[in-house]
This record gives structure tokens, C-alpha cells and sequence, in this order.
């Protein structure tokens, strides 16, 4: 699992990758709750649970390369299928590129479960 990570990163860069889960969360729920509010179809429902899982495995750094890929792809079936805002949903699906390629950070749970360990050894007398 730890080769699907690039990086548990750190101090700034942690925070970084924080943040852009963070918002891309926040976009996902907004989307999610929009479209089951509105229009209870069965061809929008589906696009609305999916993005409501990627939004909370997102912001819980859970599975981030392969919630960043859905977050991805949901953004291009966005705005090559659904249509709206299609700047909206091009910068969403790079945000969830980048998450997939970058990795969680070091504030998530990919860290905790997957992230680099020290091991002390003592040499004794």
C-alpha cells in the first residue's frame, strides 16, 4: 500500500494537502446535497452518492490515490456529461488528480495506517 503514496508530507506541505482535501470535500458535499435535493433521478443519484463517499474518504485522508481518481473522473463526467459550470468542474478534477498523485499528507489517515515508521534498535551491552 505505501507505493501508492508518494509523499506523507510534513509541516506546510502537509497543510497544503490538508486543505485542497478539505475543499474538494466541501465542493463534493455541496454537489452531493444539491443533487438529491433537487432532482431525485436515478441518473443523478448515483453521481451524488459517489461524490458524497469521496467526500468523506477525502476529507478523512482514507484511500486518497483512489478517492482522488473518483474525485477525478467525477469531475470530468461533470463537465463533459452534465454540463453547468465546466470551469467548476475541470478544477475539481484537477484537485483530485493532484490529491491522487501527491498523496494524503501527513495530517491523515493514509498516515497513520500506512506511513513510514521508526524503529529504533538498541545495541546492548
Amino acid at each position: 500500500m505505501r507505493r501508492l503514496f508518494s509523499t506523507f508530507a510534513p509541516g506546510g506541505p502537509g497543510a497544503g494537502l490538508l486543505l485542497l482535501r478539505v475543499a474538494a470535500a466541501g465542493v463534493l458535499f455541496a454537489q452531493a446535497f444539491t443533487a438529491v435535493r433537487t432532482e431525485f433521478a436515478p441518473g443523478t443519484l448515483v453521481p451524488a452518492v459517489l461524490a458524497g463517499a469521496g467526500g468523506i474518504l477525502l476529507v478523512a485522508g482514507l484511500w486518497t490515490p483512489l478517492a482522488g481518481t473518483l474525485v477525478a473522473l467525477l469531475g470530468l463526467w461533470g463537465a463533459v456529461v452534465l454540463g453547468g459550470d465546466n470551469w467548476a468542474n475541470l478544477l475539481l478534477a484537477a484537485v483530485g488528480a493532484a490529491l491522487a498523485l501527491l498523496g494524503p499528507g501527513a495530517w491523515s489517515v493514509d498516515a497513520r495506517l500506512f506511513g513510514w515508521r521508526r524503529i529504533d534498535v538498541h545495541k546492548r551491552d
